[in-house]
């Protein structure tokens, strides 16, 4: 089912405080993907996205946004810092990789999509390796004395006797029945399986020695010892590949990540030239110049195929405190015709993130310490000394936002995470007095630091 613009910011509100604007674009250039995939195909290739620049200090949701975004339409999803484009060719990345990540992550999830399809048939042949390891522990192997069936492994047991073949049935069976009962999942063996190495990949390419040579040459094998667990889950994948129509999955994944991609530019700011110096930097306009074919839409070649980037979704993100909107070049600026202003988290947001959504911070950490029988329980007054010292602290030293809760909340927890489980199950309520106690340390270093001329 499709989701209307204000579905899809009721789902984001699960998650995210505060910021509507923001939730309000994504949303509609969300539906207007669906829209877009409603109409006749020749007036479908004329609309494409609008792309999203987002606007804002760090910490206050600029990438859960885009993020969850991803996830809620189970779309193809890559998030990538501008800055690592700076200098390529010398400590920088290729901008085109950009589009090949989007490539492989769209692959991963149709391949889990399509193995969700073939799953049964791949338990069931996993489960006939094991029995083959099992059947095969303490016997002696022997060496094939033809070198061409050692290489491809085709070399052919001898036939046994009658009552030798019977033997070895039952013998299955009762490991079958012990396997099924999950009595052997400790049990060690010897899997032989493929070598997942990819060598070394041609110049000036993502395409390795083994991917042009795969279908000519066999694929390596290794032999791993692990237990009966292990290799349910190694072989089980293993098989699943096997089954799966790499042909089709190929072409699908291409068209999801062409129609469906979501691009994650952080960062974007970082590339701004500061047009306040009077002087052009050469490095971070190139940089813009290499991204804008892309987000413009171009073809990008892939050891799958070429990609179109014209209808992928662009979302840029920058706190922009030194360089301008206006300092990035004014061709890569029309190509993120939608400016969204995200606020900075005031301390009613602060403390609406420690409990509201579904991942709260608290929610995780009562979680995790409940593992060792500690019941943590927060009083209202000591959220609300949680979220005033993260303000205050944002305001004396680098404002990091929603990301300062992390590091109070750590510091609040930090004796009870440590001994949790030393006295048996115990419940822990933590109020003003004690957050106040564990972080009284820190507020006393801003108040030195700001008599320190």
């Amino acid at each position: 089912m499709q989701l209307t613009p204000r579905q899809i910011v009721a789902e984001l509100d699960k998650y995210i405080i505060g910021q509507a604007e923001a939730k309000r674009a994504v949303a509609v250039a969300l539906r207007n993907r669906y829209r877009r995939s409603r109409l006749p195909e020749e007036v479908r290739e004329e609309i494409t996205p609008k792309n999203i620049l987002m606007v804002g200090p760090t910490g206050v949701g600029k990438t859960e946004i885009a993020r969850r975004l991803a996830k809620l339409v189970d779309a193809p999803f890559v998030k990538v810092e501008a800055t690592k484009f700076t200098e390529v060719g010398y400590v920088g990345r290729d901008v085109d990789s950009i589009v090949r990540d989007l490539v492989e992550t769209s692959l991963r999830l149709v391949k889990d999509r399509m193995g969700k399809d073939v799953e049964l048939t791949a338990d069931q042949n996993a489960q006939e390796r094991i029995l083959d390891a099992l059947m095969d522990q303490g016997k002696e192997k022997k060496k094939p004395q033809n070198p061409i069936e050692a290489l491809l492994g085709t070399a052919r047991e001898p036939a046994l006797p009658p009552e030798e073949q019977e033997k070895r049935k039952s013998r299955r069976e009762e490991l079958r029945s012990r396997l099924l009962a999950g009595d052997l999942e400790g049990e060690i063996i010897e899997i032989e399986v493929e070598d997942s190495g990819t060598g070394e990949t041609l110049p000036g390419t993502d395409v390795s020695v083994q991917d042009l040579m795969g279908g000519l040459l066999p694929k390596k094998k290794k032999h791993r010892r692990v237990t009966v667990l292990e290799a349910r889950r190694i072989l089980r994948a293993e098989e699943v590949s096997k089954l799966i129509d790499m042909d089709a999955a190929t072409s699908e994944a291409i068209r999801r990540a062409e129609q469906d991609g979501i691009v994650f530019l952080d960062e974007i700011d970082k590339i701004a030239g500061r047009a306040q110096s009077g002087q052009v930097d050469v490095s971070r306009e190139g940089v813009q110049r290499d991204i804008l074919p892309i987000v413009e839409g171009s073809t990008v070649n892939t050891k799958y195929g070429p990609v179109r980037t014209d209808h992928m979704l662009f979302i840029a993100a920058g706190a922009f405190h030194v360089a301008k909107v206006t300092d990035l070049i004014p061709e890569l600026q029309g190509r993120f015709p939608v400016h969204v202003e995200l606020q900075p988290l005031s301390c009613a947001d602060l403390r609406s993130i420690l409990t509201q959504p579904e991942n709260a911070l608290l929610k995780q950490y009562q979680q995790l310490l409940a593992v060792d029988g500690v019941d943590i329980r927060f009083t209202e007054d000591a959220l609300d000394a949680i979220a005033e010292t993260a303000v205050q602290v944002n305001e004396n030293r680098e404002n990091i936002g929603a990301r300062r809760l992390h590091t109070l909340i750590e510091q609040v927890l930090e004796e009870a995470a440590f001994t949790a489980g030393e006295n048996g199950p115990e419940t822990l309520t933590i109020d003003r007095a004690y957050v106040q106690e564990r972080l009284g340390s820190m507020v006393k270093e801003m108040d030195v630091s700001r008599q320190i001329i």
